[in-house]
C-alpha cells in the first residue's frame, strides 16, 4: 500500500504540498508548482533562500528554492535557436517566457506555471512527471518528451534523480538544470567558506553568454568575503566533482552523480545566497550546439545530484 508523506496547504497554499523528512532534514516539494523544492530544513534550521515569498516569486518568473529549470538553464543568446533540425523563433512577449535585464529568454519556462503529477509519495521520497505534449509547451520547445523527477531524502542528504524520456517523433535536445539557493544561518556571508574544484571557466560576453572560449580555474577554497561569482564551469573528467558552502557548524555539498557536465557558481555580492547549479549543457548550448545532448526516438537521458548535508 502506498505511504502518503504529510500534506498540506504549504507555500504557495498548494495543495499539492508533501513534506519528506529523514534524520535531522525535512523538505517540501510543490508538484502543483514545478515540483519546485520549496524548503530544505537541517535540525529545523532553513538552508534554501529566496523562498520567503514565493507568491512575488512565482508573479515575476524569478527562481527561489531549488526549482528545475527547463528546457535550458540560464539565458539563451537569443530569441531564435536550431536544435535536432527544428528552427524555433520564440516569443518575447509569450506569458510562458521570463526575460532577463538584456532582453533575453532565461531559464526555460518558470516552474510557477508547470503542473506536475505526483505519481509516488512515502515517508522519504517522493516521484513526480510531466508530459510535454501541450501547444503552449510545444511552442516554446517543440520536442514531445516526458520528464520525471524523484527526490528521495536520506538522513545525509537530498537526492535528485531526473529522467528525460524522449517521444517516438525524433530526437530531444538536453540542456536542463537547477538553481539551488543556498545560505547558512546565523553567520555573515562574508564569512561563509566557499570550496570549489579545479574546473574549465568558461568565457562569457557582457551578457552572460560564452563566448566559446574557456581558462583554467584552480579552484577555490577561501571564505567568501567580498568575492562575487557568476560564473559557467566545465568540469574536468576524473575529477572531483562537488562543490561546497560551510559555515555554523555545517557543511552543504552539491555532488554532481550523473548527467551534469557543467555548473553554473552564482554567489553575487551583497546577497544572503549561493547557487551552486548542476547543468547538462552550458549556458545558451541550444543556440550553440555545445555540450548539447541529444535523445533518441523513445530513449532515456538520465541524470542525478546529491545534496549533502553535514554537520561540523
Amino acid at each position: 500500500m502506498e505511504m502518503i508523506s504529510s500534506q498540506s496547504q504549504g507555500p504557495l497554499k498548494d495543495p499539492s504540498a508533501r513534506t519528506i523528512a529523514a534524520g535531522d532534514l525535512e523538505a517540501v516539494f510543490l508538484p502543483g508548482h514545478g515540483m519546485l523544492c520549496a524548503s530544505l530544513r537541517h535540525r529545523n534550521a532553513e538552508i534554501l533562500r529566496r523562498t520567503e515569498d514565493l507568491q512575488a516569486a512565482a508573479a515575476k518568473g524569478s527562481t527561489a528554492g531549488i526549482p528545475l529549470l527547463h528546457p535550458w538553464a540560464n539565458r539563451l543568446a537569443g530569441s531564435r535557436y536550431r536544435a535536432a533540425g527544428r528552427e524555433v523563433n520564440l516569443d518575447p512577449s509569450s506569458p510562458l517566457l521570463h526575460l532577463d535585464e538584456h532582453g533575453l529568454p532565461m531559464h526555460g519556462v518558470p516552474w510557477s506555471l508547470l503542473a506536475w503529477k505526483l505519481t509516488e509519495a512515502t515517508e522519504d521520497a517522493l516521484a513526480a512527471r510531466l508530459e510535454w505534449t501541450s501547444s503552449d509547451l510545444l511552442a516554446i520547445f517543440p520536442f514531445r518528451h516526458r520528464i520525471e523527477i524523484t527526490a528521495t531524502l536520506r538522513p545525509d542528504g537530498l537526492v535528485l534523480e531526473t529522467t528525460l524520456v524522449a517521444s517516438p517523433d525524433g530526437p530531444v535536445p538536453v540542456s536542463f538544470g537547477f538553481h539551488p539557493y543556498f545560505g547558512l544561518p546565523d553567520l555573515p556571508r562574508a564569512q561563509w567558506r566557499l570550496e570549489l574544484p579545479a574546473m574549465r571557466r568558461l568565457v562569457l560576453d557582457q551578457r552572460g553568454i560564452p563566448t566559446g572560449e574557456e581558462e583554467a580555474f584552480d579552484g577555490f577554497d577561501a571564505q567568501l568575503g567580498e568575492s562575487n561569482f557568476d560564473d559557467c564551469f566545465a568540469l574536468l573528467d576524473g575529477s572531483d566533482s562537488s562543490l561546497s558552502l560551510a559555515g555554523t557548524g555545517r557543511r552543504i555539498t552539491v555532488e554532481f552523480l550523473a548527467g551534469y557536465r557543467y555548473a553554473q557558481v552564482f554567489a553575487p555580492k551583497g546577497k544572503d545566497y549561493v547557487a551552486l547549479e548542476p547543468m547538462t549543457a552550458p549556458t545558451s548550448a541550444l543556440t550553440s550546439g555545445r555540450g548539447l545532448n541529444l535523445v533518441e526516438p523513445d530513449a532515456e537521458f538520465r541524470t542525478a545530484f546529491r545534496i549533502r548535508v553535514d554537520a561540523l
